[in-house]
């Protein structure tokens, strides 16, 4: 890699950083050109050439910590053994990203991802294919081995992530009455019960 690439790789982060930073202090409506190029230092031009625009950098950051949370939620369910364990590390390790992560993980749970997750959904997917595909090839080796309930992927990926995404915006909103360290302990038994095999 040329230095030339190099020095646009760290205006890259360092601009994806500093707009974390905006996002955690202000929130998407205080999330402006100005403010970026502010807190980072970085020219205006420089913004725009390497994201387009405020969007453009919003969809790289949201799409940089996506791609870290799924590749923490592929690690845990790689050294487990049986479904009911791969649960319980599924939802370990996402609330344990939401809270060593708080600023990106409301960032990742906020109105603005959301709104880009309904407006480009399959694009963010398709995406993200390296770090579902583990995921879902995991989900589906227990449907086929009798251990997962037999249901569409898509319904167990609801039942399996839907109560932990609840219990992180709850939490994330300062509302202040769940415990994530309790729900760690309590929703892998809950969800359990929803996806796994009835017993024969």
């Amino acid at each position: 890699m040329s230095r030339k690439q190099q020095r646009g790789e760290a205006t890259v982060e360092h601009l994806l950083d500093a707009a974390l930073r905006v996002y955690a202090q202000t929130g998407d409506q205080g999330l402006t050109v100005s403010a970026v190029t502010k807190a980072s230092g970085v020219s205006l031009g420089s913004l725009y050439h390497h994201f387009g625009s405020i969007d453009g950098l919003m969809n790289a950051l949201l799409m940089r910590w996506l791609e870290r949370l799924l590749g923490e939620l592929v690690t845990a369910v790689q050294g487990t053994r049986t479904a009911h364990t791969g649960i319980r590390a599924l939802v370990g390790a996402y609330l344990a990203f939401v809270q060593e992560h708080r600023d990106a993980a409301r960032l990742l749970h906020s109105a603005y991802a959301d709104r880009q997750g309904m407006a480009d959904g399959k694009q963010l997917r398709d995406a993200q294919e390296a770090r579902l595909s583990p995921l879902a090839q995991w989900a589906q080796a227990y449907v086929d081995s009798g251990e997962l309930a037999p249901l569409p992927m898509p319904l167990i990926e609801s039942l399996i992530l839907g109560p932990v995404v609840g219990v992180a915006r709850r939490w994330l909103s300062g509302i202040n009455d769940v415990d994530l360290d309790e729900a760690a302990l309590i929703l892998p038994d809950r969800i359990w019960r929803s996806v796994g095999a009835d017993p024969k």
